[in-house]
C-alpha cells in the first residue's frame, strides 16, 4: 500500500466495515442512477435481461441434467 494511507490493517479494517453496512453497494447504485440519469434515461431500469452466462450454478448443473443436456426417458443419473 502507499506510505501516504494509514496502517493496512486500519484501512481494512474499514472496508470490511463499509462492506457489511452495505456502503460500497449503495455508492455502487447511487453512481448507476447518476450515469443513466446523465444519459438521458430513467433512474432505475424498467426490464431486465438475463441468460445463463448471468445465473450462477453448480459446476454438475440441476437435477435431471448430465454433461449440458437433459436425461431422455429410461437414462438413469448415473449413465
Amino acid at each position: 500500500m502507499p506510505h501516504d494511507l494509514p496502517h493496512w490493517s486500519t484501512v481494512y479494517h474499514y472496508f470490511r466495515q463499509w462492506q457489511k453496512e452495505g456502503v460500497w453497494e449503495k455508492a455502487v447504485q447511487a453512481l448507476v442512477r447518476r450515469d443513466r440519469e446523465r444519459e438521458g434515461r430513467p433512474a432505475s431500469p424498467s426490464a431486465l435481461v438475463m441468460d445463463s452466462q448471468s445465473v450462477k450454478t453448480t459446476e454438475k448443473g440441476g437435477p435431471g441434467e448430465t454433461m449440458g443436456r437433459k436425461r431422455s426417458k429410461g437414462e438413469s443419473a448415473r449413465s
